[in-house]
Protein backbone atom coordinates (compact mmCIF):
# COMPACT_ATOMS: atom_id res chain seq x y z
CA UNK A 1 0.00 0.00 0.00
CA UNK A 2 1.88 3.15 -1.05
CA UNK A 3 1.24 6.69 0.47
CA UNK A 4 -1.58 5.15 3.09
CA UNK A 5 -1.48 7.20 6.02
CA UNK A 6 -2.03 5.79 9.85
CA UNK A 7 -3.11 8.03 12.62
CA UNK A 8 -1.77 7.30 16.03
CA UNK A 9 -4.45 7.82 18.84
CA UNK A 10 -2.44 7.59 22.75
CA UNK A 11 -4.82 7.38 25.31
CA UNK A 12 -2.15 8.33 27.96
CA UNK A 13 -1.34 11.43 29.11
CA UNK A 14 1.43 10.92 31.06
CA UNK A 15 4.72 12.02 29.97
CA UNK A 16 6.46 8.44 30.09
CA UNK A 17 3.30 5.90 29.20
CA UNK A 18 4.45 2.79 27.54
CA UNK A 19 1.42 3.18 25.33
CA UNK A 20 2.85 6.56 23.43
CA UNK A 21 6.01 4.44 23.19
CA UNK A 22 4.60 1.36 22.11
CA UNK A 23 2.82 4.07 19.39
CA UNK A 24 6.29 6.02 18.92
CA UNK A 25 7.90 2.87 18.08
CA UNK A 26 4.76 1.51 15.83
CA UNK A 27 5.69 5.20 14.04
CA UNK A 28 9.05 3.62 13.23
CA UNK A 29 8.00 -0.06 12.06
CA UNK A 30 5.25 0.52 9.34
CA UNK A 31 5.47 -0.59 6.08
CA UNK A 32 6.96 0.98 3.46
CA UNK A 33 5.40 3.42 1.72
CA UNK A 34 3.12 3.34 4.38
CA UNK A 35 3.25 7.17 7.13
CA UNK A 36 2.12 7.44 10.50
CA UNK A 37 1.70 10.23 13.08
CA UNK A 38 1.13 10.35 16.52
CA UNK A 39 -1.30 12.66 17.32
CA UNK A 40 -0.51 14.59 20.38
CA UNK A 41 -3.40 17.24 21.30
CA UNK A 42 -5.01 14.83 23.53
CA UNK A 43 -4.12 17.10 26.67
CA UNK A 44 -5.26 20.19 24.75
CA UNK A 45 -8.80 18.88 23.90
CA UNK A 46 -11.47 20.96 25.73
CA UNK A 47 -14.29 19.32 27.63
CA UNK A 48 -17.13 17.88 25.38
CA UNK A 49 -19.66 20.41 25.00
CA UNK A 50 -22.45 19.56 22.35
CA UNK A 51 -23.25 23.25 22.13
CA UNK A 52 -20.09 23.72 20.73
CA UNK A 53 -20.69 21.37 17.55
CA UNK A 54 -21.55 24.44 15.70
CA UNK A 55 -18.27 26.73 16.94
CA UNK A 56 -15.83 24.10 17.47
CA UNK A 57 -12.68 25.15 19.62
CA UNK A 58 -9.45 24.73 17.34
CA UNK A 59 -8.12 21.93 19.08
CA UNK A 60 -11.03 19.99 18.06
CA UNK A 61 -11.09 21.37 14.30
CA UNK A 62 -7.43 20.18 14.15
CA UNK A 63 -8.25 16.96 15.60
CA UNK A 64 -10.94 15.91 12.81
CA UNK A 65 -8.61 17.45 10.29
CA UNK A 66 -5.86 15.17 11.22
CA UNK A 67 -9.07 11.99 11.33
CA UNK A 68 -9.94 13.03 8.19
CA UNK A 69 -6.72 13.03 6.35
CA UNK A 70 -5.99 9.94 7.79
CA UNK A 71 -6.54 6.28 6.09
CA UNK A 72 -6.91 4.51 9.25
CA UNK A 73 -6.50 4.99 13.01
CA UNK A 74 -4.38 3.34 15.45
CA UNK A 75 -5.41 3.56 19.29
CA UNK A 76 -3.13 2.36 22.25
CA UNK A 77 -4.94 3.01 25.11
CA UNK A 78 -4.36 2.50 29.23
CA UNK A 79 -7.38 1.50 31.31
CA UNK A 80 -8.39 3.68 34.47
CA UNK A 81 -11.19 2.29 36.85
CA UNK A 82 -11.87 -0.48 34.45
CA UNK A 83 -12.29 1.84 31.65
CA UNK A 84 -11.43 3.95 29.00
CA UNK A 85 -9.55 7.22 30.26
CA UNK A 86 -11.65 10.26 30.36
CA UNK A 87 -9.60 12.33 28.78
CA UNK A 88 -9.95 9.77 25.87
CA UNK A 89 -13.24 9.34 26.01
CA UNK A 90 -13.78 13.35 25.29
CA UNK A 91 -11.47 12.92 22.22
CA UNK A 92 -13.90 9.95 20.93
CA UNK A 93 -17.10 12.27 22.60
CA UNK A 94 -15.57 15.00 19.86
CA UNK A 95 -15.73 12.66 16.73
CA UNK A 96 -19.03 11.71 17.07
CA UNK A 97 -20.95 14.35 15.52
CA UNK A 98 -18.22 14.70 12.77
CA UNK A 99 -18.94 11.46 10.75
CA UNK A 100 -14.68 11.43 10.49
CA UNK A 101 -14.50 7.95 11.86
CA UNK A 102 -17.36 6.76 9.73
CA UNK A 103 -16.11 3.90 7.46
CA UNK A 104 -12.78 4.22 8.44
CA UNK A 105 -10.34 1.37 9.75
CA UNK A 106 -9.32 1.39 13.03
CA UNK A 107 -7.30 -0.83 15.27
CA UNK A 108 -5.82 -1.01 19.14
CA UNK A 109 -3.17 -2.45 20.97
CA UNK A 110 -4.06 -3.36 24.44
CA UNK A 111 -0.27 -3.20 26.43
CA UNK A 112 -1.31 -3.73 29.25
CA UNK A 113 -0.63 -7.11 31.60
CA UNK A 114 -2.06 -10.09 30.89
CA UNK A 115 -5.75 -9.96 32.26
CA UNK A 116 -5.58 -5.82 32.47
CA UNK A 117 -7.22 -3.79 30.15
CA UNK A 118 -9.72 -5.82 29.08
CA UNK A 119 -11.99 -3.25 30.17
CA UNK A 120 -10.71 -0.11 28.01
CA UNK A 121 -10.44 -1.96 25.14
CA UNK A 122 -14.09 -3.44 25.25
CA UNK A 123 -15.30 0.28 25.66
CA UNK A 124 -13.22 1.69 22.95
CA UNK A 125 -14.44 -1.40 20.95
CA UNK A 126 -18.13 -0.20 21.90
CA UNK A 127 -17.40 3.34 20.89
CA UNK A 128 -15.82 2.88 17.76
CA UNK A 129 -18.42 0.45 16.71
CA UNK A 130 -20.81 3.24 17.67
CA UNK A 131 -19.55 5.64 15.32
CA UNK A 132 -19.42 3.98 12.33
CA UNK A 133 -15.35 2.86 12.47
CA UNK A 134 -14.06 -0.74 11.15
CA UNK A 135 -12.12 -2.83 13.50
CA UNK A 136 -9.25 -4.73 11.45
CA UNK A 137 -9.48 -7.64 13.40
CA UNK A 138 -6.12 -8.87 12.65
CA UNK A 139 -4.18 -5.55 13.99
CA UNK A 140 -6.33 -5.81 17.59
CA UNK A 141 -3.78 -7.25 19.30
CA UNK A 142 -2.32 -7.64 23.28
CA UNK A 143 1.12 -7.15 23.85
CA UNK A 144 1.93 -6.52 27.66
CA UNK A 145 4.71 -3.98 27.56
CA UNK A 146 6.35 -3.64 30.50
CA UNK A 147 8.24 -0.48 31.82
CA UNK A 148 11.63 -1.94 31.76
CA UNK A 149 11.02 -3.02 27.99
CA UNK A 150 11.24 0.78 26.89
CA UNK A 151 14.65 2.03 26.13
CA UNK A 152 16.27 5.40 27.08
CA UNK A 153 14.94 6.57 23.74
CA UNK A 154 11.20 6.36 24.50
CA UNK A 155 11.35 2.74 22.22
CA UNK A 156 10.30 -0.22 22.87
CA UNK A 157 13.37 -2.31 23.16
CA UNK A 158 11.51 -6.13 23.30
CA UNK A 159 11.86 -8.18 19.97
CA UNK A 160 8.70 -10.14 20.56
CA UNK A 161 6.63 -7.07 20.70
CA UNK A 162 8.56 -5.06 18.45
CA UNK A 163 7.20 -7.99 15.85
CA UNK A 164 3.54 -7.97 16.95
CA UNK A 165 3.83 -4.02 16.50
CA UNK A 166 5.24 -5.07 13.13
CA UNK A 167 2.50 -7.80 12.10
CA UNK A 168 -0.05 -5.13 13.97
CA UNK A 169 1.10 -2.53 11.05
CA UNK A 170 1.03 -5.05 8.03
CA UNK A 171 -2.07 -6.18 8.53
CA UNK A 172 -3.44 -2.41 8.47
CA UNK A 173 -1.80 -2.00 5.20
CA UNK A 174 -3.00 -5.13 4.02
CA UNK A 175 -6.74 -4.10 5.09
CA UNK A 176 -6.22 -0.66 3.85
CA UNK A 177 -4.69 -2.40 0.09
CA UNK A 178 -7.61 -5.35 -0.17
CA UNK A 179 -10.29 -1.90 0.55
CA UNK A 180 -12.88 -1.40 -1.51
CA UNK A 181 -13.98 2.10 -1.76
CA UNK A 182 -17.51 1.93 -0.44
CA UNK A 183 -20.51 3.77 -2.38
CA UNK A 184 -22.42 4.29 0.40
CA UNK A 185 -19.55 5.44 3.31
CA UNK A 186 -21.07 8.44 4.54
CA UNK A 187 -18.99 11.33 3.46
CA UNK A 188 -15.83 12.79 5.20
CA UNK A 189 -17.21 16.39 6.83
CA UNK A 190 -14.45 18.66 6.56
CA UNK A 191 -13.45 20.66 9.53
Amino acid sequence: MTGARILLISGSTREASTNTAVLRTMRLLTPPGVTAELYAGLTGLPAFNPDDEDHRPGPVTALRAAIAAADALLFCVPEYAGTLPGSLKNLLDWTVGGGEIYGKPVAWITAAPTGRGLGAEATLATVLGYVGAVAVEPACVRLAVHRDMIGADGLVTDPAVRAGLTAAGAAIAAHLADAVPRSDAAPRNSP
